[in-house]
C-alpha cells in the first residue's frame, strides 16, 4: 500500500484483485459514485450530490479505495477521486466498461450462482 500525506492509502496496482473491485461495486451508492467519476476526470469529495451522513459517504469511498477503484488525493482543503481507470483497464480489461455500461442501462445485477 502506498499512502503520502497528499493522498489516501490505496492499493498498488499489482495488489488490485478482481474480487475486492468486483464487491466495492456491488453496491449501488459507490456505484452511483463510479458512474458520476466515468463522466469526469475528478470530482471533489462534497460534490457527488449524496444525501447521507459524512461518516457514511467516508465509508463507501474507502471500500472503493482500499478496492483500487478510486484514487484519492488531495487538493488545496479538498479531496478529490478519480477513477483508476487505466490500473483497472491493464489488470481486468473491459471489466469496468461492462459493469458502467450495464449500470446506466439499468440492468440489475445478476443474482448468484448456486
Amino acid at each position: 500500500m502506498t499512502g503520502k500525506q497528499n493522498e489516501q492509502e490505496q492499493p498498488l496496482r499489482e495488489e488490485i484483485q478482481l474480487g475486492k473491485v468486483l464487491h466495492a461495486l456491488s453496491d449501488p451508492v459507490r456505484m452511483e459514485i463510479v458512474l458520476k467519476l466515468a463522466g469526469a476526470k475528478e470530482v471533489a469529495c462534497g460534490c457527488f450530490g449524496l444525501s447521507m451522513p459524512k461518516s457514511s459517504l467516508s465509508h463507501h469511498f474507502k471500500v472503493l479505495r482500499n478496492a483500487g477503484v478510486v484514487a484519492t488525493k488531495r487538493e488545496g482543503k479538498e479531496w478529490v477521486n478519480s477513477l483508476r481507470r487505466d490500473d483497472l483497464d491493464t489488470l481486468f480489461p473491459g471489466v469496468l466498461d461492462a459493469v458502467i455500461a450495464a449500470a446506466r442501462a439499468g440492468q440489475a445485477p445478476a443474482a448468484p450462482l448456486r
